[in-house]
């Protein structure tokens, strides 16, 4: 390089300096911040600490603020060439994947799935979640065989999803309850079911305070359901007006 060259490059880089000192603080974030689009991260309807110790404040921010609003940023990329899809509903987009176009329908699987089981499990959940009660309860006593019944079945579906994936309590047209597994992002609102809880058993949910012991989080889980919100999804699920 000529003495020239590096010279060019050493005013280059002090300029750059000034000027970064010079910017105002955000700046930098600000161009970075994700863009707006039609679809948007829900707030946590609770501090990321309130469900210590149970899940870790860090595990709640990184989950929600990271994983959850990157689904949400990649199908604003895919909303700009295909309005469409914010026009529709989540629950029927999800339930006619076979007419999102072929280029783009497995991200549109992967990231609106990922949307939808978050929007989900941030409202399925918060501090001092109580029992069953009610409807719900009765419905769990007579599909699921109680609780201890129920919860030790969906530990044992979510500990046996081989990698990533969930594990849901649907609910049929009917009323009557069952649990099912799925990979990855995938719904039964995929197959035009829907969901009245669901817990996430991708790595991300709970390594840090975990680690590999993915049994002891199912186990903890319990400690953080919301079981006013879990009734109140069962009543709108059996009138039909249930969504995400």
């Amino acid at each position: 390089m000529s003495m020239l060259s590096r010279r060019h490059l050493m005013m280059a880089a002090t300029g750059f300096a000034a000027a970064a000192m010079a910017a105002p603080r955000g700046a930098f974030a600000q161009a970075a911040a994700t863009p707006a689009g039609p679809f948007t991260l829900p707030p946590l309807p609770y501090p990321a600490a309130a469900l210590e110790p149970h899940i870790d404040a860090k595990t709640m921010e990184i989950h929600h603020g990271k994983h959850h609003q990157g689904y949400v940023s990649n199908m604003n990329g895919f909303a700009k060439d295909h309005p469409k899809l914010a026009q529709m509903s989540v629950p029927d987009v999800l339930g006619n994947l076979g007419d999102v176009p072929e280029a783009i329908r497995t991200g549109v699987r992967n990231n609106l799935g990922g949307h939808a089981n978050h929007t989900m499990f941030w409202q399925i959940m918060g501090p001092n979640g109580g029992k069953p009660s009610g409807e719900v309860a009765a419905a769990i006593d007579r599909d699921l065989g109680g609780m201890d019944k129920f919860q030790a079945a969906f530990n044992a579906a979510g500990g046996k999803q081989f990698g990533s994936g969930w594990v849901f309590v649907t609910v049929g047209k009917d009323g009557k309850l069952a649990i099912e597994a799925r990979p990855n992002q995938d719904t039964p609102l995929m197959d035009g079911k829907r969901v009245l809880l669901g817990n996430d058993v991708w790595e991300h949910a709970y390594y840090l305070n975990y680690q590999n012991r993915r049994a002891d989080y199912l186990k903890a889980w319990w400690n953080t359901v919301n079981w006013n919100k879990v009734g109140e999804r069962y009543a709108a699920a059996k009138a039909g007006t249930l969504g995400v």
